[in-house]
Order: structure tokens, then sequence, then C-alpha cells
């Protein structure tokens, strides 16, 4: 990657792990930096906040929230430590303008107005703990500063509860403990149920959810899962089958939940979901609350088609003491004890110090969930090609039926340039970027790409393609493959067998050129809904119809065909996402033989 005068970038890489780090140079020229691979410019006056410090003397790390013992002492070691805790959001923003660094749990709101107040001083935020839904990320990456997690620290601890919650419910534990307390002896109420035999879908298959998995194998379960991304044969190794939504769905007795918070698995499950569930399915939860819609739940649990739930994770925490969730006699409530064992509190507390040291060194680790500053004038000419690469990412993985693994994908570059002149690490990121990103609760940036990537089992291949003309442009068109998988559009699949997505940039905007091996132009912005049909008079105006009388807004609509009156793809961009009724409306249409609906 050419370096701009005013920074220098320093790549480093081994073999699980890429780094980066930076130094400043004197400059009066501005820069970019990404968040989460948003673009915009930065003023000068903050030019050297991001990870340059004076080392006369030692930095300073707030820690807002208890820490581990052996994550205090790494910090001791590089730094003063001021432990503070309680701190009020005002008492907080008066600190900060005196602290280089942050440590915080979940606990600590990490607001923007933190960051403003901090004159520019703060480097670094540690977040002890995987989500950061407490940080304010875009305003940490435009005052310049790093943001840090400790993802693995707390794996096996989540999986344990998650099986203590599991066992605790189908026996009836937490219930009769209750009742003997209060005096009684009610052995014919509180009869169990066995596991043993009992089909258990596991919803997200990361690493919480693989170790989840393991355990109950060992508990005589049969276990399935569900996740749009995991290898088959990863879940294969363990004994694990990997199926659809609504297959998990229908199969289990039980329903263990480790996906992330998005907004696809906000309240995933909800009236529809449990209505497609067995009755008297048992379902745990150590994810995130959010994930349930909950008085879809309490309305499943009074009808009888949820026998008993076992939460660890709510909404709004603490919940509400009258929440008619944690009264219902067949819940199971703990409050967010997943990570809370002694071993992974110090854990998490090493690998957040670890982090927090490493950053204000001027390193930065694949834990790193927001990017560093890049020369200015490689993003400014690759932006409109950063977002390309990542809405081709994720319009590929969409479509990938589900329970199909992804694990190889292939990129291709049409440039005039010679490869030396071609830096395609950040869009090689962005397109990792879309894949995982919308099905997992992974930040990607230019530093943790192609780590999360590899340990994923994703393995991105590039190739290059010289062209002729002008090299003025850096790319001509870039192609996402992925090999070895089902597509849910028959259609996306290119003639040597694997999924296809093709675009190019158009007047600075991308476009969608290529379906597998239909020809179509389309602007990425708003949605896209691709439909295969016989070509025919007429059917522009049936599709356009029908979305009309919805009032969904049509952008483009192109159709690629191979020959009049063949086979054809439709594709139309959409503003607005159209309804159930009206994507039924377009599959009914005679002509068309498949569609599928593809958010941006």
């Amino acid at each position: 990657m050419a370096a701009s005068a005013s920074s220098t970038i320093l790549f480093s890489s081994k073999s699980s792990r890429a780094s980066l780090s930076w130094k400043n140079q004197l400059s009066s020229t501005s820069a970019f930096t990404i968040s989460g691979f948003s673009l915009c410019r930065r003023p000068h006056r903050h030019s050297q906040r991001f990870i340059v410090l004076s080392m006369d003397s030692k930095p300073t790390v707030l820690v807002a929230e208890k820490l581990g013992e052996a994550g205090l002492k790494l910090l001791k070691e590089f730094a003063n430590v001021d432990c503070s805790y309680n701190l009020s959001p005002e008492e907080l923003c008066t600190k900060i303008s005196l602290c280089d660094a942050l440590v915080v749990r979940s606990g600590t709101k990490v607001t923007r107005e933190i960051f403003e107040s901090s004159g520019g001083r703060l480097k670094v935020v540690g977040r002890a703990g995987v989500g950061i839904d407490n940080v304010d990320l875009a305003a940490a990456t435009e005052h310049g500063c790093l943001v840090v997690n400790a993802p693995t620290a707390n794996t096996v601890a989540a999986a344990e509860h998650g099986i203590a919650l599991l066992t605790a419910m189908a026996r009836n534990v937490a219930q009769a403990d209750a009742s003997i307390k209060a005096g009684k002896w009610l052995r014919n109420k509180y009869v169990g149920v066995s596991l043993v035999g009992k089909t258990l879908a596991v919803m997200g298959f990361g690493k919480v959810g693989s170790e989840v998995a393991r355990r109950a194998k060992g508990l005589g379960m049969h276990v399935i899962a569900h996740d749009p991304y995991a290898a088959a044969d990863r879940a294969r190794a363990i004994g694990v089958e990997l199926v659809s939504f609504d297959e998990a769905l229908a199969s289990a007795d039980f329903i263990s939940l480790h996906m992330p918070l998005t907004p696809a698995t906000k309240k995933i499950l909800n009236d529809e979901t449990f209505a497609k569930m067995k009755k008297g399915v048992r379902i745990v939860n150590v994810a995130r609350g959010g994930v349930i819609d909950e008085e879809a739940l309490v309305r499943a649990l009074d009808a009888g088609i949820v026998a008993q739930a076992a939460l660890d994770v709510f909404t709004e925490e603490p919940p509400p003491q009258d929440s008619k969730l944690i009264q219902h006699e067949n819940v199971t409530a703990t409050p967010h004890l997943g990570a809370s064992t002694t071993e992974a509190q110090e854990g998490v507390a090493i690998e957040v110090a670890e982090a927090v040291v490493g950053a204000l060194k001027g390193e930065l680790s694949a834990t790193a969930v927001n990017a560093p500053m890049v020369p200015a004038e490689v993003l400014t000419e690759l932006k409109p090609f950063v977002v390309l690469a990542e809405k081709l990412g994720r319009l590929a993985v969409q479509l990938v039926a589900g329970g199909s693994g992804v694990k190889s994908v292939k990129v291709k570059y049409g440039s005039a340039r010679a490869p030396d002149d071609l830096d395609t690490r950040l869009l090689r990121a962005m397109i990792t970027k879309g894949m995982i990103e919308p099905i997992s609760s992974v930040f990607i940036n230019l530093v943790n790409a192609d780590f999360t990537a590899k340990q994923r089992g994703l393995q991105i291949s590039e190739e290059r393609i010289l062209l002729d003309g002008s090299p003025e442009s850096p790319i001509e068109f870039i192609q996402v493959q992925i090999a070895n998988v089902e597509s849910k559009f028959a259609s996306a699949i290119s003639d040597s067998g694997e999924i296809r997505v093709e675009g190019r940039v158009k007047d600075g905007v991308p476009h969608l050129t290529k379906v597998g091996s239909f020809e179509v132009d389309v602007s990425l912005e708003g949605s896209i809904i691709l439909c295969s049909q016989v070509d025919q008079p007429g059917m522009i105006g049936k599709v356009g119809s029908v979305l009309g009388e919805e009032n969904v807004n049509v952008s483009f609509m192109s159709v690629g065909r191979i020959a009049p009156r063949k086979q054809a793809v439709m594709a139309i961009g959409v503003d607005e996402q159209p309804s159930k009724d009206s994507l039924k409306k377009i599959g009914e249409i005679p002509a068309i033989q498949e569609f599928v609906f593809l958010g941006l």
C-alpha cells in the first residue's frame, strides 16, 4: 500500500494473526479514517491523536469497572492505573481528560460526550468482554481512539452456564429449590424430563455454540445446529449436523441460542417462529436478550408451545421487577452470569490488558474493533470500490442456501494496472466484512479481516486479471465466487458450478453487473429482488405493478437473458423492503420460476 507524506503504515503478519502499527509524520494534509469501513475526513488538529504517545512519562489508564488482578498487574507494569468504580457520566467526563486509556465492562456507557471531553488525549478504550454495545464506535474513530475487546477468554464459561441452565431447566432445579425452602415437599409437581436421546438445536455455531454442542453430545443428546456461516465438516467433526433455520425449529426438543444481536437476529424468535416449533419445546438463551421477542415468549409459554425457558440475558438489564417473563413459573432466570467464573474473569482481564498495553505502544491486534488511519490518497481512490466490495460480499453470502457451510471464496479483480500498483487488502477485507458481519457479532476491519476469516475456516483466494486499457481507474470489475455450496437462487450458479456475483463502479455508484452467467445492470442502492423467468413480453410490467400496488419504489430494473424467449434473470432495485404478500404475489406470476430478496 502506498504511503502518503502524512503517515507511514507498517504491516506484519504471522501464521494466526495480523498486526498493524503506524507512526505519524509532520504534515499539513488531512487523512481519512475507517469506522467499520465507513469513510470520513478528519481535520489536521486530530492527526496526532491515534496511538501516538510521548514515552518520557507513563500513560494513565482509568479502570472504571472491576478487573481481575492479573489484568491490573499487566497494566501497572506499563502505566499509571486509576481504579475508580461507579462513576457517574459527569464524573467520567471530568476524569477522562487526564487519561490515555479507559477500561470498562458492560456497565459503563462510553458515549460521544466522553470522547469529546477527553480533549484528544484518550487513545484506547478496552472492553473487558465481547460485546461493545456500550461504546460509541463512530465517535471513537472520529476522535482517533482505538477500541479493543476480549472476545475469547469467556467462551468455556458461557458454554458451561448454558449447559447448567439446560440441565437445571430439564429437572426443575430452581423451582424445586424455592419450593423446599418454602417448607413444601412437592416431588410429584417437579417431575422433569431426560436429556438422553433428545434433540438439541444449537442456533449459532461459533465458539460458544460449538462448545455447548460438545458438552451436550456427552450428555447423550442428538445435536443439530443452524449457522449460515459454519462449515459442515467442522460440525461433522464433533458429530453435529448443520440444518436450515426452519428445520432446526421444527426438529428440536431443546433450543440453545448462541447468535449475536444484529438487525437480522433481533427478535428472531417471535410469534411466527414459535408457531413452527414442537409443542413443549424448551429454550435456553445465554447469548443476547434482544434475539427473543419477550412478549411473544410469554404468550408461547402460556399456550404451552414452549414448556420452559432458561434465560441469562434480557432485552432490558436488569429487567423490570414486575416482568411477566421473569415471574413466569416455567422460567428459570439468572442475572447475566455467562462469563461469571473466577477463571473467565481473570482470562478476560489479561486479554483486554494485553490489548490496551499493545495499543498504547503503537500496536494493533486482531481484537481491534475499529480501524487505524490509512493514507488519504489510497482511500480516496478506492472509496467507491470499497462500497462495491462489501455489497458484493453481502449479496454472495445471502445467496447461500441454509445448511451450506461457506469455506472457499475466490475474488477476481479486473484491472489494467500491474499487480504491484494494485493493493487489494482493503477490498478483500471489505468482502470479508460483507460476508461475516451480517451473521456475526464480529466487527471486521483492515486489521482483523484475514485473522477472522482464518479463525472461521474461510479461505479467500484472489486472482488479478490484467486488462488492456488505461490504468487510470484502479479496477474495472470485482467478481466474488463461492464454491461447493448450494444456492437459494439456482440461477446464481455459474456454468462452472459456483455462486457468482460481479460488480462495477459506474459514475461513482456500485452496480451489480452479473449474477451466475447472466449479465444484468442494477445499482446497489437499497435492496434487490432477483427473479428467474422465461423471457417474454410484459414481465417487467407485471412485477412493477405488484410492487407499485404496495407503494414500493423501483430504482432500477434490468433483465439478462441467454437469448430471446429463453431463460432470463430480472434484477430489480427497490428502495423499501416489500411485504411478504408482495413477494408471494411476485412468485405466483406464472413465468417466474424462482425469486429471492436480498437486503443490502
